[in-house]
């Protein structure tokens, strides 16, 4: 992230990682404020086994697109709605707008949790054990909304159900 105050935003990708039981590290890196720890921090990624980056700024948000830059690891950007931020605008814009070459995946604002299960679906496209996690976590999603499905229909009857 690109500051600790980045971090009550950010915890929610973290938070699915563990879930998923998927290694990671969280620090901060700036791109602005120490350039030259971000360039070491992406270019050594991949040799200490990174497999996804996600990395979430405010903003100005450039640090997922200087991670981009520099590294062939894919990267997903988490814009944050930070106090210096335009409605969050400027941090959207700032990480989806990127040049031809240089991708890096977007999710909503503040949303790190995303980044987090996207960055689980990456990894486990080659990790058995991740995409067992991956189901296990999806179908409680469905059963969560039928759950809820039961309780509506118990007092607003319809057709379909």
């Amino acid at each position: 992230m690109g500051s600790d105050s980045d971090l009550p935003v950010m915890q929610e990708a973290a938070q699915m990682l563990k879930q998923f039981n998927i290694p990671f590290e969280l620090t901060v890196v700036s791109a602005h404020r120490t350039p030259g720890r971000m360039i070491e921090y992406a270019e050594k990624a991949k040799q200490r086994g990174l497999k996804v980056i996600i990395a979430g700024a405010g903003g100005a948000a450039h640090l997922p697109g200087m991670i981009a830059a520099v590294t062939i690891l894919p990267v997903i950007g988490v814009p944050v709605k930070s106090s210096n931020s335009i409605d969050g605008w400027d941090s959207v814009l700032s990480i989806l707008q990127m040049p031809g070459g240089v991708p890096v995946a977007t999710v909503a604002l503040n949303g790190a949790k995303n980044a987090g299960i996207l960055a689980a679906q990456i990894i486990g496209i080659n990790d058995e054990a991740v995409s067992k996690e991956l189901s296990v976590y999806k179908k409680g999603l469905e059963e969560a909304v039928l759950s809820k499905v039961n309780v509506l229909k118990s007092d607003w009857n319809n057709q379909f159900d």
